[in-house]
């Protein structure tokens, strides 16, 4: 009987302080389950004068129980399969191939003819060497060497990366390394190696740009969500670009 009338006032205490009624239900649920405890082992039948417990007014309805909600667990991402009406997206495509052989035609007799080629490779000042070069000393000599070695290596690099840019490309598939293959399906195909596949397919399927450039936008970057400022997406126009020149 001493817990219960220590459990009532510390049930007086929480009342006087307006303490949370989670925590005065805590107390009170104590309370009971002492009390239980002391009806089933036979214990004394009354509460202490002493442990009586004084509810203001405001206590006087059945105070709603709080229940915490459990957190609600991270959104889990789902991939989409896109899932295409073969009869419908040829009709499409052979829409497409008119239209743009129509705007072809029409851009290549508007084109107008060059009278004369222009001149490639015009040599200035800068690819003559002097007739008369100064004497350096050894470790300036070393020096300019050195530096003249790696100038003409980054310059290959630039060269040469600008080149591979420009290099036409017959077949998507087999033009794209493996790395590039994975590093495609997990930033812009969702992870969806069948996705990836057929788009790549469709892609390949194509006679010329302008067709694949409406077929990517509509298909793969309205509903997919691409950035055109995005790295990865970039690289892949440039690709495809090399497949159709």
């Amino acid at each position: 009987m001493d817990r219960v009338e220590t459990l009532c006032q510390k049930l007086n205490e929480q009342i006087a302080q307006k303490a949370p009624i989670d925590q005065l239900l805590m107390t009170a649920q104590m309370i009971q389950s002492e009390l239980m405890h002391l009806l089933s082992t036979g214990g004394e039948q009354t509460v202490p004068v002493t442990s009586a417990i004084h509810m203001p007014s405001h206590f006087d309805q059945p105070a709603k129980v709080v229940t915490k909600t459990p957190e609600a667990k991270p959104e889990e991402k789902t991939v989409v399969v896109l899932e295409v009406d073969e009869a419908e997206v040829e009709a499409e495509l052979d829409e497409i191939k008119r239209n743009a052989k129509t705007r072809e035609q029409i851009s290549m007799q508007n084109k107008p003819q060059l009278l004369f080629d222009p001149v490639e490779d015009i040599p200035t000042l800068t690819h003559q060497e002097p007739a008369i070069k100064p004497k350096k000393e050894v470790h300036e000599f070393i020096g300019d060497q050195q530096t003249s070695v790696n100038e003409k290596l980054k310059q290959a690099k630039i060269e040469l990366s600008e080149t591979l840019q420009e290099v036409p490309v017959k077949d998507l598939k087999k033009a794209i390394g493996l790395n590039d293959r994975f590093l495609y399906i997990k930033e812009l195909f969702r992870g969806d190696e069948v996705m990836y596949e057929r788009s790549i397919k469709t892609i390949n399927s194509f006679d010329i740009f302008p067709e694949a450039e409406y077929w990517i936008k509509r298909e793969l970057k309205l509903k997919l969500g691409w950035d055109d400022m995005n790295p990865v997406v970039k690289q892949f126009d440039q690709l495809i670009r090399r497949r159709f020149l």
